[in-house]
């Protein structure tokens, strides 16, 4: 039989609970003023003609979300809100939702063609068909 003193056990005790809340605290506390940022898993599959890119971007709208394409570069960028849930004078005594952004930039080896891109949005999955730009092949000029 194992006796631990009661003075030894209290003080684990009190130390386990000030680690719970210390803990609880980090993790209540509310965001600060700036959004959370968050970058968005991603999937990059290409082809001959073209790369398909699949990004997960739940709880976004899809009004949110703005790509760019420069060249080899392609930038998402998305923000989210938080919105007020109370009901019948209930309050919010916990939030994990929050206010945050999505951003992801990235480059492909091989230009985009930004007139035949097209994205489409889902179910919080982004899907981006990226055609590779035709690259001019070297043409002999005719001397007159």
């Amino acid at each position: 039989m194992f006796l631990v003193p009661m003075a030894r056990a209290s003080d684990l005790v009190r130390n386990f609970d000030r680690l719970f809340d210390e803990s609880f605290d980090r993790f209540a506390a509310p965001p600060s003023a700036a959004a959370v940022a968050r970058t968005p898993a991603l999937d990059v599959a290409e082809s001959d003609r073209a790369y398909t890119v699949t990004l997960e971007m739940p709880g976004v709208a899809k009004d949110d979300i703005k790509v760019s394409i420069d060249g080899r570069r392609v930038s998402v960028e998305a923000s989210t809100s938080k919105t007020e849930e109370r009901k019948d004078g209930n309050r919010v005594i916990y939030r994990e939702r929050s206010e945050s952004s999505f951003a992801r930039s990235f480059t492909l080896p091989v230009e985009v063609d930004q007139v035949e891109s097209t994205a489409k949005f889902d179910n919080g999955v982004l899907k981006l068909e990226l055609p590779k730009r035709r690259v001019a092949t070297a043409k002999q000029l005719p001397i007159s």
